[in-house]
Parts: structure tokens; C-alpha cells; sequence
């Protein structure tokens, strides 16, 4: 599959995500050192594209890490995290080779938002199939 055909594939599984909820603001994938994201357009206290990038490179990746060692010691793991900021809650779930980040607005329902969003990623075929493909 060339390049093109997998950034397509790629749009389509941020797409696959964005449909779970109308409050989802903001959805990456981050993938074996390759990260593409799409914000929904025309939402209130958007963060900085290039603060966004950042955290998909550093601090996301970071914060599973942590967690998902921590997890493995005696809690039985770990499934996502959920970050709340000021202005949004940003939603964390592993894939092979990377992660999903999502940002959730601060009305939603953000625990049940998160389960839905962890069933439906660890359920999709595409997305993990996505997880599978280097950009």
C-alpha cells in the first residue's frame, strides 16, 4: 500500500472515531513515529497545533507509559487515561506501536464518552488494522 492509500486509510479511522460522539474536539494517531490528526473545526479554547503535536510526541506517549507500567505491577493493567485540563479532557488508549489520543469536551459525560471510545478502538478491525500500517 503506497503512501497515499494509508493517509486515507488513516483519515478514515480519525473519521471512525469522530462519529462516536459530537463532543469529541480532537482525535490523533499516533503510530510508529507517525502522527496525523484533524481538530473538528469552529470549537471554543482549541489548544495550539503545535502545543497539540508536542504533547502527541512527548507527553501522551509519556503519561501510558507510566501508567500502563504501573497498571502491570498490581492493578491488572491498564485500559486508557483521561487527563482533565482546564478547558477539555483528553482521553489516552495504547494501540501497537503508538497510541489514540482524543479530546472530549468538558460537558460530556467523559467516563462513559471514554468507554464507548476504548470499546469502539479495541473493537475496530480498521483501527487496528490502522495500528498495523506505518504511515
Amino acid at each position: 500500500m503506497g503512501y497515499e492509500s494509508r493517509v486515507v486509510v488513516m483519515q478514515q479511522h480519525l473519521n471512525k472515531i469522530f462519529e462516536v460522539s459530537d463532543h469529541i474536539r480532537y482525535v490523533a494517531i499516533y503510530r510508529n513515529g507517525k502522527l496525523i490528526s484533524r481538530v473538528r473545526p469552529n470549537i471554543a479554547h482549541a489548544s495550539d497545533s503545535a502545543s497539540d503535536k508536542y504533547e502527541e510526541l512527548l507527553v501522551n506517549p509519556t503519561i501510558l507509559t507510566l501508567v500502563s507500567q504501573r497498571g502491570n505491577i498490581d492493578c491488572g493493567g491498564s485500559r486508557f487515561v483521561v487527563v482533565r485540563y482546564g478547558n477539555f479532557f483528553q482521553f489516552m488508549m495504547r494501540i501497537d506501536g503508538g497510541h489514540v489520543s482524543v479530546c472530549i469536551d468538558p460537558e460530556a459525560d467523559v467516563l462513559t464518552l471514554s468507554q464507548q471510545l476504548y470499546e469502539s478502538i479495541l473493537s475496530s478491525t480498521t483501527i487496528q488494522a490502522a495500528a498495523a500500517i506505518a504511515l
